[in-house]
């Protein structure tokens, strides 16, 4: 199956009323597991490589060449969106490479330098038929340069919006990024303002936070892509640690990342039902 576009995918969601999963990508196993998650439970997903990730690997180009292939031989929708990146050639090294979408986040910068920043980006990347999503109110959980509390205010949004040209808008409503317990509590009623106020898709992110029931009620309050990562990342070292603790003697990666692979795509599974029910 070829490539599906993000603006597809959100968009047909978006029409249906249902969710969409964006999965984060940090080695090639993960990008398995996840088109794995996503064929089983027969629902679209969005792979994404964090501007993190990049760093880890060294370069964009790798993993991303590596996450394009698994996603072109899936069954199933599939699209790959760079996360995240705060710096701009590398928005322009990922279209340059084929990604479809790109997350660029300035977030950190004064309101009106983030405003700039993301109109030239958003300029570039529509001018080679890229969709882009952008952050506006920090959503917490990143050391420090975002504040958990942090709330996007709904006339801000539609102000910034307009003024940069974005597809979609991550927004700050409760979530926090890199939990490891699922009690984010969610502000649902400024979901549903957020939804009224700006004509784009609404974007979850730090949803590793939230609940599976919370991650549904946020859908119906208006949250369209619906981001993970730190949940996924828990239950690959929890199988590996599990392996490694009934085989200690095992020094053969393929070993233990095999069932930490299935472990990623038995969640990626569940939650695509959980966003988009049958």
């Amino acid at each position: 199956m070829p490539l599906t576009p993000t603006d597809e995918i959100v968009r047909r969601a978006r029409a249906a009323g249902t969710g969409v999963g964006a999965f984060n990508v940090l080695q090639l196993e993960h990008a398995q597991a996840i088109v794995a998650g996503a064929e089983t439970a027969d629902r679209p997903v969005v792979l994404q490589i964090s501007e993190n990730t990049v760093r880890y690997h060294g370069a964009l180009e790798p993993v991303a060449l590596a996450s394009l292939a698994v996603a072109r031989a899936a069954k199933t929708p599939v699209a790959v969106h760079l996360d995240h990146a705060e710096n701009p050639d590398l928005v322009r090294e990922a279209v340059g490479l084929g990604l479809g979408s790109v997350m660029f986040d300035a977030s950190k910068l004064p309101y009106a330098e983030n405003v700039a920043a993301t109109r030239e980006v958003v300029e570039y990347c529509h001018q080679h038929g890229v969709w882009v999503e952008a952050e506006l109110g920090e959503v917490g959980g990143k050391g420090g340069a975002h504040t958990p509390g942090v709330r996007t205010d709904p006339d801000e949004a539609r102000a910034f919006v307009e003024a940069t040209g974005v597809d979609a808008l991550a927004v700050a409503v409760g979530s926090s990024h890199q939990m490891l317990t699922r009690d984010a509590v969610l502000d649902f009623d400024l979901i549903a303002r957020l939804r009224a106020a700006v004509a784009t898709p609404l974007v979850l992110h730090g949803s590793s936070g939230v609940s599976d029931a919370d991650l549904a009620a946020a859908i119906a309050a208006g949250m369209t892509k619906v981001n993970v990562s730190t949940h996924l990342n828990k239950a690959f070292t929890r199988a590996v640690r599990a392996h490694l603790a009934e085989h200690p003697a095992a020094v053969d990666p393929r070993h233990y990342l095999t069932p930490a692979r299935s472990a990623v795509a038995r969640e990626v599974a569940h939650l695509l039902t959980v966003l988009a029910p049958s």
